[in-house]
C-alpha cells in the first residue's frame, strides 16, 4: 500500500452493511411468515423491546450522521488523516456501529427475542471483518499513532474517552 495514496472510503463497509441487511431481511421475513419459534416477553413487558430499540435505531443515526458529516470523514480521508474526534472518540469503527445497532433494533421491533441471537453474529463479524482488514491497513498507515488511539477506544461499543479500547 502506498503511504501517500488515501485509503478507501469504504473499506469493508459494503461487505459487512450488506451483510446485515440481508441476515436481517432472512430473520425478519422468517418471522414475519411464522417459519421461526417464536419466544416473547409477556405481554405486561412488551413495550421493553420497542423501547430499546428506538434507543439503538436514533442512537445509530446520531453515531453515523457524526461519524460520516460532522467529522467530516470523506475530506479526512482524502487528506490521509486518522479521525480520532467526534464519534471515533467513543469508538473506532462508529459507521459500523451505527449499522449494527441499526440492525439490532430492526431485530427488537419484531417481538421475538429469538431473533436477538444475531446480535453476537454482528459483533463477531464486524470483530473479524475490521481486525483482519482496516485495522491491518491503519496500523501499517499511522504506526504507533493508531496503535496508541486503538489502546484508549473501543472497536465496536461505544465507552466514554479515555477507557481501554478492545
Amino acid at each position: 500500500m502506498e503511504k501517500n495514496k488515501p485509503l478507501s472510503q469504504y473499506g469493508v463497509g459494503p461487505f459487512y452493511a450488506g451483510s446485515l441487511f440481508g441476515l436481517t431481511a432472512a430473520a425478519l421475513v422468517l418471522e414475519h411468515q411464522n417459519l421461526l419459534p417464536r419466544v416473547q416477553l409477556p405481554a405486561s413487558m412488551a413495550a421493553v423491546p420497542a423501547a430499546i430499540a428506538a434507543v439503538l435505531v436514533v442512537s445509530a443515526a446520531l453515531l453515523w450522521f457524526n461519524a460520516v458529516f460532522a467529522q467530516k470523514l470523506a475530506q479526512h480521508i482524502r487528506q490521509n488523516e486518522l479521525v480520532t474526534s467526534g464519534a471515533y472518540r467513543w469508538v473506532r469503527n462508529p459507521i459500523y456501529t451505527a449499522i449494527m445497532f441499526a440492525m439490532w433494533g430492526l431485530l427488537l421491533l419484531s417481538g421475538n427475542l429469538l431473533l436477538l441471537l444475531l446480535c453476537p453474529v454482528y459483533y463477531v463479524l464486524m470483530t473479524v471483518m475490521v481486525k483482519h482488514t482496516e485495522e491491518k491497513w491503519l496500523a501499517q498507515r499511522y504506526g504507533e499513532q493508531y496503535l496508541d488511539y486503538c489502546r484508549r477506544v473501543n472497536r465496536c461499543i461505544p465507552r466514554p474517552p479515555g477507557k481501554r479500547g478492545v
